[in-house]
């Protein structure tokens, strides 16, 4: 009977020992309640943050797209400015050749 009477009372004082850990306090919430709340703060704070660096690297990949294409959109028209050069000076340079033409034809005339 001893042996049983002092299991049955490490038994009832390891329950009051851990029932008086859980205490809750005046929101109602326990020890592990309070750690989870912290917890989920914790984790909406870095999804805040995540989300808000997310939204400024797409930004800024918006912004460098743009340049990117005015660059482009730049360089097509150089291109083009200077085709259009290179036609008028193979065209100036056709008419310098055709007159030297004509000049060596009239020299070899006389």
């Amino acid at each position: 009977m001893k042996i049983t009477s002092l299991i049955g009372c490490a038994v009832m004082a390891a329950t009051l020992a851990a029932l008086g850990g859980c205490n809750k306090d005046e929101q109602g919430m326990g020890p592990a309640q309070k750690a989870g709340a912290k917890l989920d703060q914790a984790g909406d704070t870095v999804g805040d943050n995540l989300r808000a660096n997310v939204d400024k690297a797409e930004e800024a990949g918006k912004k460098i797209t743009d340049a990117a294409k005015a660059t482009g959109d730049r360089i097509n028209e150089a291109t083009q400015d200077a085709s259009k050069g290179l036609d008028q000076a193979t065209e100036n340079v056709g008419k310098k050749v055709e007159q030297a033409g004509e000049r060596i034809q009239e020299a070899a005339r006389k």
